[in-house]
């Protein structure tokens, strides 16, 4: 399991601002280490955001997604309160789940 993503929600006019910091190395499978050997690929695939019951963002990624990516999406329908839960998997089978209230 990576590192706790910081996760802001605001609302404003009916419409809900997240912004998702995640921790995750983020290797392409290309890049070599001192020994000249390649560096398995290490990748977020998915990314789910939830707004309690109802997925509010689907994302399928690759390799060529930077070190600890930033992602920010919005959606309609979401107050003050409410919970965001964000999701992510990667391509070796771990996977990361945090949540934020919406303020």
């Amino acid at each position: 399991m990576g590192s706790p993503m910081r996760i802001r929600a605001t609302e404003s006019g009916g419409v809900v601002d997240v912004k998702v910091l995640m921790s995750h190395i983020m290797e392409t499978g290309q890049r070599k280490d001192a020994s000249g050997n390649v560096i398995p690929a290490h990748f977020i695939s998915n990314v789910t955001a939830m707004h309690g019951d109802k997925v509010v963002m689907t994302a399928q990624w690759g390799p060529a997604i930077s070190k600890d990516p930033f992602l920010n999406f919005k959606f309609k329908g979401g107050k003050k309160g409410d919970k965001v839960t964000v999701t992510w998997n990667d391509n070796k089978g771990d996977s990361r789940t945090d949540e934020a209230t919406v303020s």
